[in-house]
């Protein structure tokens, strides 16, 4: 079972790497990490899709709760939350494909950001299923080359984070 989880961070060199050290160093396997600076700039904030049973994502979350960088832990399982991932995507356009790439792109929401004479690059983004089904109607025109940013989320209750506004900033060696 796949678990998503969030953990704010203070926004310090060398978290991310501490962070996915200790997962590694306990044979925890990360499917997708995102991680980005919030609307206060001192904390970051890192989304993972973690798999495992109930077990393994409460071990997972109180390894991340020890970490003294690591602010707050959300476990998104039990929330009602939105998800999405960001994908651009290269694909061949020889002949007549360009016209059913564009339709394609429209029908999935997608925008094409760059033209080349034989090639355009197809920004999508949705739930990983929406992105793993355009994929497979890409497949066909030839994908010349794609990335993806990772799964991000919030959940749609507001997590009260107004007492971090005031919080003073902490050193700590990484």
């Amino acid at each position: 079972m796949k678990h998503v989880l969030s953990a704010l961070v203070m926004n310090q060199p060398g978290v991310l790497a501490h962070i996915s050290g200790m997962l590694a160093s306990r044979a925890f396997n990360i499917e997708s990490l995102a991680v980005g600076e919030t609307d206060i700039p001192e904390f970051s904030r890192m989304t993972f899709v973690v798999s495992g049973d109930d077990r393994v994502l409460d071990q997972v979350r109180k390894q991340l709760e020890k970490i003294v960088t690591v602010v707050q832990v959300i476990d998104f399982s039990k929330r009602n939350y939105v998800e999405r991932d960001l994908m651009l995507i290269k694909v061949r356009t020889e002949g007549t494909s360009m016209t059913q790439v564009k339709e394609l792109v429209e029908i999935f929401r997608g925008k094409i950001v760059d033209v080349q004479p034989h090639q355009v690059m197809i920004e999508i983004s949705g739930p990983e299923s929406k992105i793993a089904a355009f994929i497979d109607v890409m497949r066909p025109f030839g994908i010349i080359e794609l990335v993806r940013t990772g799964r991000i989320a919030l959940t749609r209750e507001n997590i009260e984070l107004a007492t971090l506004r005031d919080r003073e900033p902490v050193s700590t060696p990484v």
